[in-house]
């Protein structure tokens, strides 16, 4: 794993750059990789490059599009376990979990590689004398900028989706995970021509300057923040998935313990560090005094990985002292601990009203704010109140109530007596501050195609000149 490592280190020693990303590991402080941060010419002569090889990539046939795509899966299939490793050394994720991130992100380019060919248009009902078509085509350059916090899967997912629909594309991961990026974009990159892949690294300045160029559609996962800018900053089309601040609403009969089990799922996995996270929790006073027991004793027991960096953890930290002060109790966690790296234990915290900032924005940590409220109505008006609009989950064994949640809730995805899965495919379409624009599933294709309407009717018969006399 550490031959990789060594040889971007090659790469990089005879670069010059003005500046560089300096990414350390957040479990031990330990160097990991040092990353020339690409120019304002660097990043403009990405999209000239890209753009040079638009037209021929759209006009390659989409059966060898998607080969190229389903090879470059295979090249990342033979690279999963160095993927996976630079994953854990940049932000922390235990090695399992980068794993299965990585083997997330191969599937996904699998399935884009069967569901471009078979992305097609429509004819429509016209004159008997007329063929009238819609019909999809590429948007041109895409700009693909993906975030750190599940670095394959959803790079994977925005590049596929956009290379077999005929686009090319400036990919920009994130600083925070540059040599992931880096090795996921040699992997595709090689069975593609010639610029139809390039690569950009840098922050928020590089990714400030790459959005006003002269772009096509822009893909976007990251901070809400982040999206807005993006939005403000061009004319182009923007898909965006942003930030969310997800609810669990816990019906009074259900079992506490299992809620609890559930709730710890939603809150802790990743470190917390999930878009989908569970971040507020609103449980019926009936049950409440068992499910926070159980949420608690599961929540010490558990060994988290660090954050993805010590920025990070103290503004999770922030969240939860304010909270604090405004009165919230804390049942468990809710201390940095002492010692090298960005942990953050597991915390839970009660008595939590929506006049906190961990109750009304993202965390994007392992905290798990709950609140009391004394009626199934209660809780649902206040899960659905908010600027977000990712997801939500709720537990509850009512059919009436569960009908309710998904029909109430205003946001992308309703999940019922589980915090996590699904069936794949799924195309979440974020609301709010959550995004614009489908995220995965068949339709993201038509978020990275234009429609263009033809009509088309023969010219009339010319008829014979008139014979003199």
């Amino acid at each position: 794993m550490r031959d990789i490592e060594r040889l971007l280190a090659e790469e990089c020693s005879g670069v010059r750059a003005e500046e560089w990303i300096d990414k350390t590991d957040p479990a031990d402080d330990s160097p990991v990789v040092r990353i020339p941060v690409a120019s304002a010419e660097a990043i403009s002569g990405a999209v000239r490059t890209a753009r040079a090889a638009s037209r021929d990539w759209a006009r390659t046939a989409p059966a060898d599009r998607a080969a190229a795509v389903d090879r470059a899966a295979d090249g990342l299939s033979a690279y999963q376990e160095e993927l996976a490793w630079l994953t854990k050394r940049e932000m922390g994720r235990p090695l399992d979990e980068a794993r299965a991130g990585v083997a997330a992100g191969i599937a996904t380019l699998r399935q884009y590689a069967q569901l471009g060919p078979a992305h097609r248009g429509r004819s429509l009902a016209g004159a008997w004398s007329a063929t009238d078509l819609m019909v999809p085509e590429p948007r041109g350059v895409a700009a693909v900028i993906t975030p750190w916090n599940d670095p394959v899967a959803v790079s994977c997912g925005l590049i596929g989706a956009a290379l077999v629909t005929g686009n090319t594309v400036v990919y920009k991961p994130s600083e925070r995970t540059p040599a992931t990026g880096w090795l996921l974009h040699q992997l595709i990159a090689e069975e593609l021509p010639e610029g139809v892949l390039t690569l950009v690294n840098g922050g928020a300045e590089v990714g400030d300057r790459l959005v006003r160029e002269p772009l096509d559609v822009i893909a976007h996962v990251g901070s809400t923040a982040t999206g807005l800018g993006i939005r403000r900053a061009t004319t182009t089309k923007v898909v965006r998935e942003n930030g969310g601040n997800d609810p669990l609403l816990v019906d009074e009969d259900v079992d506490p313990a299992w809620a609890a089990e559930q709730a710890a799922i939603g809150a802790f996995a990743n470190s917390g560090q999930i878009c989908v996270a569970v971040e507020r929790i609103y449980v019926h006073e009936r049950i409440a005094a068992s499910f926070l027991a159980e949420l608690v004793k599961r929540a010490e027991a558990l060994d988290l990985a660090p954050l993805v960096d010590r920025r990070l953890r103290d503004e999770v930290h922030s969240q939860v002292a304010e909270a604090i002060a405004a009165g919230a109790a804390v049942q468990c966690g809710g201390e940095i601990p002492a010692g090298p790296g960005a942990f953050y234990p597991a915390t839970v915290l009660a008595g939590c009203t929506e006049q906190m900032r961990l109750m009304r924005e993202e965390t994007f940590g392992p905290v798990a704010p709950v609140s009391v409220v004394s009626s199934f109505s209660e809780g649902l008006t206040r899960a659905a109140d908010g600027a977000y609009g990712l997801a939500a989950t709720v537990l509850t064994g009512s059919l009436r109530h569960a009908q309710e949640a998904w029909r109430e809730l205003p946001v992308g995805t309703v999940k019922v007596n589980s915090v996590f899965g699904g069936a794949p495919a799924g195309a979440a379409h974020p609301r709010g501050a959550s995004g614009d624009g489908y995220g995965y599933g068949p339709e993201l294709l038509d978020e990275f195609t234009a429609t263009k309407v033809v009509h088309w009717e023969a010219p009339p018969v010319p008829q014979p000149a008139p014979q003199a006399g």
